[in-house]
């Protein structure tokens, strides 16, 4: 994961550069890129995504094929029994049992419809909770890299700064040997 990680990062500090080598348009604060940089960056952002996101949405999908396949068999179950209905019409007992049974059909319909609709948005709910997760620990990681990155770089600019000071130690010892070793002409 940690290599995915590193694909995405790179790819976002790619994008950021492509919006720094922009042409920056005065004070509106708008940058003109090549939309095409752009949508090749974003290609490959969308191509490095976890599977689990990728998972999510389309199970996301699915559900709405579900519902809409389940809506469609309901409407279907419910069409086929009025119509059935329609043609026992003259004969009233058997009129009442199947209006009773269509009725039954309608609710168990309604029942699954239910169930399945229910079962996949508890199951998106779970893809979601779990990106949400991964989301989280990946910004967590940005973090404490970028933590880490700012105290490398105060340790760099530490030791730059003994480096300077020992080179500015050296010189004046330099130069008051020099002053000593000159001898005074008066």
């Amino acid at each position: 994961m940690n290599s995915q990680q590193d694909v995405i990062y790179g790819l976002m500090n790619e994008l950021e550069d492509t919006l720094d080598k922009g042409f920056s348009l005065l004070a509106c604060g708008f940058t003109i890129v090549k939309k095409e940089n752009v949508t090749n960056i974003l290609d490959k952002l969308y191509a490095a995504l976890p599977d689990e996101i990728k998972e999510a949405r389309s199970l996301l999908r699915r559900k709405d094929e579900l519902q809409y396949e389940a809506q469609q068999r309901a409407e279907k179950i419910i069409a086929d029994a009025q119509a059935e209905a329609n043609r026992l019409l003259s004969e009233s007992d058997l009129l009442r049992a199947v209006q009773r049974e269509a009725e039954k059909i309608k609710e168990q319909v309604i029942t699954d419809c239910e169930e399945i609709k229910r079962k996949a948005l508890d199951e998106a709910e779970a893809i979601r909770a779990q990106a949400n997760d991964e989301a989280t620990r990946t910004k967590d990681g940005a973090t404490v890299y970028a933590e880490q990155v700012l105290v490398n770089i105060e340790q760099n600019l530490c030791q730059l700064q003994e480096v300077v000071k020992n080179g500015q130690l050296q010189l004046e010892r330099r130069r008051a040997e020099t002053d000593e070793q000159v001898p005074a002409r008066y």
